[in-house]
């Protein structure tokens, strides 16, 4: 089938690469010429495990092409998938200017009857707001929302192996149900995994399942202060909780709170739909500003140990990325607390497998980056574990002691937890727990 999918940010790319290795022909197009031009020339722009190998493997067998000319990658396609950006704006509702503008030119350029899905994630009532802007087309053009649900650092196996694929069409809409099934047929070949609903619901499902994990993390950080008032440990609650077969154990993790592109921002869109519908929701809303004071924990910790004086004080940072297995800082929460430290006058010194090049175009020479990890350490007065990159799991303690002018270990993710540092001469310190 011939696929053109508009937009080759992180979903774009990701879904594109998908349907080319599942055999079908893919043009990944994009306004910006650079960008393509980097993709050509075997580029990636974005770090995501695999994906690399997939794109060489699949441009190599001619199913995967790139191209800065929308309007000619529009013209044949079968199924052109909107893949751009919805930022927020503001009180939290998304921009869709670049949806807009899709629909648009698809309107316009179009040369066949095709299935135009919405991929980019998009507030209730997107669906037939684009119908209204194509259906002056020349040509039928059937309005799909099918929102995406990768995630960074496992999004290959996430497409190639889904637990869900939502979609909404209209009622009746055979043409459309058609395509959509044979798209994904062969990623649910084991199991029919796909999930039929109305457009408005499919929108809606992607709000409510990211807030839905966002409000279990948000929930787990007010946990943790709790331990650390009462003398428990979160991970013995965690672990007592998440047995329980009805909650199940995953994203119970406290830390430093949430970020990525999609949480942050779906939580509070959340929110704001309901309030354009007369309706506030209070268990989102208190998500959003239970995460908005866990961003400040670390460096709360920092100075309860310090002191409130940071001028001139070595701090050594781990992890930059807002998890592991990406180089993606949005809503970091070390972004949270380098602007922190820096704002006090502190001397920071940051490390990170692959988020650096992204660190120093938001940083500038305001934060020193290392390329050996063990060099933010060096006479540094505390070292700060933020982001749990596997590199950092189970270090040379021996070494950290020996090269810190302060053995002060401050582990935003209780990956240390059980290592008994205080044993070794440490002083230590996690989010709600009271091992090593």
């Amino acid at each position: 089938m011939k696929i053109c999918m508009v937009g080759t940010g992180y979903v774009g790319l990701v879904s594109g690469v998908g349907f080319a290795e599942t055999g079908n022909h893919v043009v990944c197009a994009d306004i910006d010429a650079e960008k393509i031009a980097r993709l050509r020339a075997g580029e990636i722009p974005i770090f995501e495990p695999g994906l690399d190998e997939l794109v060489e493997r699949n441009v190599a067998a001619g199913r995967l092409t790139f191209s800065n000319d929308v309007p000619a990658s529009i013209a044949e396609a079968q199924a052109i998938f909107v893949a751009v950006g919805t930022p927020t704006r503001g009180m939290g509702g998304a921009d869709l200017t670049a949806v807009d503008a899709v629909a648009q030119a698809v309107a316009e350029h179009v040369g066949r009857e095709c299935v135009l899905v919405l991929k980019s994630t998009v507030p209730v009532g997107t669906n037939p707001r684009v119908r209204r802007i194509v259906e002056g087309a020349p040509h039928p053009i059937h309005v799909v929302s099918n929102p995406e649900f990768l995630k960074e650092g496992d999004a290959i196996r996430d497409f190639m192996r889904p637990d869900r694929i939502v979609i909404g069409l209209s009622e009746g809409d055979e043409f459309a149900r058609n395509i959509m099934e044979r798209l994904y047929h062969p990623v649910t070949l084991n199991k029919d995994r796909i999930v039929w609903m109305d457009p408005a619901s499919a929108e809606l499902t992607k709000y409510v399942a990211n807030t839905m994990l966002a409000m279990r993390i948000s929930f787990m950080n007010e946990v943790a202060a709790l331990c650390e008032k009462v003398g428990a440990d979160v991970h013995n609650v965690r672990h007592g909780v998440g047995s329980d077969t009805r909650i199940g154990s995953k994203f119970l993790y406290a830390g430093p709170g949430y970020g990525g592109s999609c949480f942050p921002k779906d939580v509070k869109a959340l929110v704001h739909t309901a309030r354009e519908h007369g309706l506030e929701l209070e268990l989102p809303g208190a998500t959003d500003r239970v995460n908005d004071r866990q961003k400040g924990v670390l460096m709360r910790k920092l100075r309860k140990e310090l002191g409130t004086d940071l001028r001139g004080r070595r701090i050594g940072v781990w992890g930059v990325s807002f998890k592991p297995r990406t180089d993606d800082i949005r809503e970091s929460a070390s972004i949270a607390l380098i602007d922190d430290l820096v704002s006090d006058g502190a001397i920071v010194l940051a490390h990170d497998p692959e988020a650096v090049e992204n660190a120093k175009a938001r940083f500038g020479d305001r934060v020193q980056f290392v390329d050996e990890q063990y060099d933010v350490a060096k006479d540094a007065e505390a070292l700060v574990l933020v982001t749990e990159w596997r590199q950092y799991q189970n270090p040379d303690f021996d070494k950290l002691k020996s090269i810190m002018a302060t053995p002060f270990l401050l582990d935003g993710r209780n990956i240390w937890s059980g290592y008994g540092l205080r044993g070794m001469g440490f002083t230590y310190e996690g989010v709600g727990v009271r091992g090593s």
